[in-house]
């Protein structure tokens, strides 16, 4: 057995109990040690396995499973990068990029890559810090991308753009999306950004409706500096969210610097995995109008 000590990670909604209570008595057959995270408190309990905190279940785990959508799996992905643990998403979410296991064949999936026959696939995280007279007042993670924008009000917001030091654009937008190539699927794509083949090296910069139709989605190497200035938010309110889930409020003249994380994540697939058969599924490619 190639993994011994596996954790789950549950998106805290009682329509998985049932997937959650199958998974536990699978890899209890398997002889595996389980740890519960303790998201699943309200939804459902299983008596031989033990429910812990997201921290020892990080320390503990040499896997870890996650039952939910993308939006569960990358917040799992943030937590776990630090420590090298490989991940694997079971899917009961909606579109599900990267959650690709289906919960009609999760018994047969497990069983392949819990005896190391899976398909590993290595991605890098962003790190953003917001700078405010030089000194740092926010850090965060992000698997899918980083984006400025106004909240809650239908403004435009000004900023500087810099790569690697070098002036890019002084810009009038909506926001900014800067995306991995796992991210370039999500929010980036709604703005009109490119798909980015998930080996690939690279960061997208893709504006959210800028002003000046001209300003178009750039891509540029994934160990470039990104910095943005933020110059002028209209007395609205503007935000830095990380995944869409971590957000921080920030203000004209705020620095927003974002660049590849050192520590990447691993996530594990089953055997034939192959990502444009995903990307032909979830929008629909090939199909006659």
């Amino acid at each position: 057995m190639k993994y011994s000590t596996i954790g789950i990670i549950v998106k805290t909604e009682t329509s998985v109990t049932d997937i959650v209570v199958r998974v536990c008595d699978f890899l209890a057959f398997k002889q595996c040690d389980i740890l519960l995270d303790d998201s699943v408190t309200d939804i459902v309990s299983c008596s031989h396995v033990p429910i812990v905190s997201r921290d020892e279940l990080v320390n503990r785990a040499d896997l870890a499973i996650v039952i939910g959508g993308d939006g569960s799996f990358l917040n799992a992905a943030r937590s776990l990068a630090d420590k090298g643990i490989p991940l694997i998403g079971i899917n009961v979410g909606r579109l599900g990029f990267m959650v690709d296991i289906s919960p009609d064949d999760i018994e047969t999936c497990l069983e392949q890559i819990l005896h190391g026959n899976a398909v590993s696939d290595e991605r890098f995280l962003l790190e953003a810090q917001v700078k405010r007279d030089d000194e740092i007042i926010f850090s965060g993670d992000a698997l899918n991308d980083v984006v400025l924008h106004i909240r809650d009000v239908a403004r435009m917001i000004e900023f500087e753009t810099l790569i690697n030091s070098h002036y890019v654009y002084h810009q009038r937008a909506d926001g900014l999306v800067i995306c991995t190539p796992t991210g370039s699927t999500a929010y980036a794509l709604s703005s009109g950004g490119p798909l980015l083949d998930t080996d690939l090296e690279a960061i997208a910069l893709v504006p959210i409706c800028p002003h000046t139709l001209t300003n178009r989605p750039i891509v540029v190497d994934s160990d470039s500096l990104i910095e943005v200035i933020v110059c002028e938010t209209k007395n609205a309110i503007a935000q830095v969210t990380c995944d869409g889930q971590t957000a921080f409020e920030v203000d004209t003249g705020d620095r927003i610097l974002v660049r590849r994380k050192q520590n990447t994540i691993t996530l594990l697939h089953p055997p034939g995995h192959d990502h444009y058969e995903i990307l032909r599924a979830k929008l629909h490619w090939s199909e006659n109008p």
